[in-house]
């Protein structure tokens, strides 16, 4: 299980990362391009992956990592499901952005 908490502290972590609002959820960014959103009522996050590490993360893990069911998905943003995943897990996917 992953908290909002150490999701934030990982997702800002990043040189240049910032917070903000995203409609309905928290967005972090960098360069004011959007690499993760936390939703709070669902209590998971998306992640923007690339295909391969997409795949890769899904495939491991389909209950926990899944594409986003739309255009977005086939783009690599992916679900992460937060009361599942564990953090040593969580920080492999956000260390695919570095």
């Amino acid at each position: 299980m992953v908290s909002i908490d150490e999701f934030r502290k990982l997702a800002l972590s990043f040189p240049d990362a910032t917070e903000e609002p995203h409609f309905e959820k928290t967005s972090f960014r960098i360069n004011k391009k959007i690499f993760a959103t936390f939703d709070e009522k669902n209590n998971h996050a998306v992640l923007k992956l690339n295909e391969i590490d997409q795949s890769v993360f899904c495939a491991s893990s389909e209950k926990i990592f899944y594409p986003i069911p739309n255009k977005w998905g086939t783009q690599g943003w992916t679900i992460v499901e937060l009361l599942r995943v564990r953090p040593e897990m969580f920080e492999d996917a956000f260390n695919t952005f570095v």
